[in-house]
């Protein structure tokens, strides 16, 4: 299974944060699953960590790097998908997220109840 997390999972998994369902954990973790990040999650979380909104690594990439998950790109294409995507949820960073995942046949691990709208495969991260 492709496995993309969105910005909160990526946070809580880097944090080893005990909010994560243990079914989840697990599955970030089995070896046979690719987990991914986006470059937008990485973008979000540095734009929420300038403003102080967010404490995290200042060597976040390094931290990914480490986890051994995989980096996603931004392309032309999940822009035009995210621009054309129902209304359903306003947050910029969620919708090209969502659009990743339609376009690369990924599984988004999050908990974000609005995803649900949008017909996309998830794993919920938390109850």
């Amino acid at each position: 299974m492709e496995l993309l997390l969105d910005t909160c999972a990526l946070i809580w998994s880097l944090e080893d944060n005990s909010c994560l369902l243990p079914e989840v954990r697990q599955q970030i973790s089995d070896s046979s699953n690719k987990v991914v990040v986006s470059a937008i999650s990485v973008w979000e979380i540095e734009i929420k960590r300038k403003k102080g909104q967010l404490k995290t690594p200042d060597n976040l990439i390094q931290a990914i790097i480490d986890t051994d998950f995989s980096f996603l790109s931004i392309t032309e294409h999940h822009a035009v998908k995210a621009a054309s995507l129902p209304d359903h949820h306003k947050d910029p960073f969620d919708r090209l997220l969502i659009a990743q995942a339609i376009l690369e046949k990924m599984i988004i691990i999050t908990s974000d109840t609005q995803f649900i709208n949008y017909g996309v495969p998830l794993l919920f991260a938390t109850k």
